[in-house]
């Protein structure tokens, strides 16, 4: 008979990119954009914060009956009458309806309520006491935030199949477009004929007259700096680690696809060179692999959300890291997993289409992976993807470590751990490293601090209490 603190108990079969997990599985990971615990539900108001908030973007994991810091598990009382009241919670209070699953689980001589909340197409939800204006809510990391309206509008386009920058510019005509620049940028690739900025979605018909596209004018608009004042790259170099003192900055604001290389240009004026000698060859080197830099630019500009206002791009350089910024987190429904794995999901389909015309972009979702294969040749860390506020970062770090310090010892217990499918308790990990209880349990906290180990049980004094082995940062976002 199986352990009750291990039992896999799995919800029902969920697309791809959102795993089915047992409840010993959800308590490995900390809360992040795709899982949340709550210990009770006594902030009703909350939980349907995180409902909506899941449902507008890729979906996600609520647990009430374990706390939220501790991942200890708390259990609920009266699990079928509970389970009966977050149905209606979550039918009186959202708009759109949704209908997300709920089971109870059972854990030793408790229960908890798992409500998994699928990625909808009826979105924006909102909260009906709020109405469609503030009662929008979407995930950022581990936290609920009010959209914004340039949020609640990608959301609605979201739902009619269409992007930002496919719509039209109406104010102004398709002689806004600078033709003989696109024409330059795309000689070497191709000749490009005025018919083909239809082709491109450049320009469309609209009303009768052809006028360029959101697209049209970021990419090659005469009068892009007006229209879209924050549409640039702001890069800079700083003295140290910090953004104390300025060594060298400027503002990019040429045609976006002659951007990535005038930012690589300022990159490389800006870091270190060196020479490889590879057999009867010399190499040029530089600080961090041009490739992973040129990726990340790219991604950047591609991806970003230029419907914000106020928020340009931004290169940052530092003594021991690179900083790409761009408005925008990720699109609805994509989590930093997803595009770790290679899927791609494109903000801005036009400036994708001719950046990918262009070669700039090889194959649609291979960007970052690339950007990881540059780095571990070049010995580096692989770059770190974060989302930020209503913004996306890549950071490419210089030499150091790409994980903690582990001695001997250390890794003998997580090699330990992870040939324990069910998990291994404090005592047997203390004999197979011949160890005392007391020092193993100093050196389990000092594993779990770091992010390598996982403790499922009710706390410290939980003689059930077993350790699951995780990655460094693991999330369920």
């Amino acid at each position: 008979m199986a352990n009750a603190d291990t039992e896999a108990l799995t919800l029902p079969r969920l697309p791809s990119n959102f795993p089915s997990m047992s409840l010993a599985d959800l308590l490995t990971h900390h809360e992040g954009k795709g899982l949340e615990f709550k210990r009770d539900d006594s902030s009703p108001e909350g939980i349907v914060r995180t409902i909506v908030a899941f449902a507008n973007g890729a979906g996600g994991t609520l647990v009430v009956g374990v706390e939220d810091r501790t991942r200890r598990v708390r259990g609920v009382s009266e699990p079928t009458r509970l389970e009966e009241r977050l149905a209606s919670l979550i039918s009186d209070r959202i708009e759109p309806r949704l209908l997300p699953d709920l089971q109870i689980l059972p854990w030793r001589k408790t229960h908890v309520i798992a409500i998994r909340v699928f990625p909808s197409s009826t979105r924006p939800h909102y909260l009906k006491s709020q109405g469609p204006g503030r009662g929008v809510y979407v995930r950022v990391g581990s936290t609920n935030r009010r959209a914004d309206p340039a949020q609640i509008d990608e959301l609605e386009r979201l739902v009619r199949g269409r992007t930002f920058d496919e719509e039209p510019v109406p104010e102004v005509g398709v002689e806004a477009i600078d033709f003989e620049a696109a024409r330059t940028c795309f000689a070497p690739i191709r000749r490009l004929e005025a018919t083909d900025l239809r082709t491109l979605q450049m320009a469309v018909l609209h009303q009768n007259r052809e006028v360029p596209t959101v697209g049209g004018v970021l990419l090659f608009g005469r009068t892009r700096r007006a229209l879209f004042p924050d549409a640039l790259l702001r890069v800079a170099r700083f003295a140290g680690t910090d953004r104390t003192a300025i060594v060298d900055s400027a503002d990019m604001t040429s045609h976006l696809p002659l951007v990535v290389e005038e930012a690589l240009s300022f990159v490389k004026r800006n870091t270190q060179r060196g020479i490889a000698i590879q057999a009867a060859r010399h190499a040029e080197t530089w600080e961090y692999p041009l490739v992973a830099l040129r990726e990340a630019i790219t991604n950047a500009l591609v991806h970003a959300d230029y419907a914000q206002r106020g928020s340009p791009l931004r290169l940052a350089i530092f003594s021991d890291r690179v900083e790409i910024d761009n408005p925008g987190g990720l699109p609805p429904g994509l989590t930093l997993e997803d595009v770790r794995q290679g899927v791609s999901k494109l903000r801005n389909r036009v400036i994708g289409r001719v950046f990918h015309e262009l070669g700039f972009i090889e194959q649609w979702g291979s960007g970052i992976q690339r950007m990881a294969q540059a780095c571990r040749q070049a010995g580096l860390p692989e770059p770190l993807l974060e989302e930020i506020g209503s913004g996306f970062r890549v950071t490419l770090r210089g030499q150091g470590r790409a994980r903690p310090d582990l001695d001997v010892l250390d890794q003998s217990v997580l090699d330990f751990v992870r040939k324990s499918p069910g998990g291994a308790p404090t005592s047997e990990i203390a004999a197979h490293i011949r160890r005392t209880p007391r020092a193993t349990r100093d050196r389990l906290k000092r594993l779990v601090d770091l992010g390598l180990l996982a403790p499922i049980g009710t706390g410290p004094r939980d003689p059930q209490r077993v350790f699951r082995a995780i990655g460094p940062g693991r999330s369920a976002g």
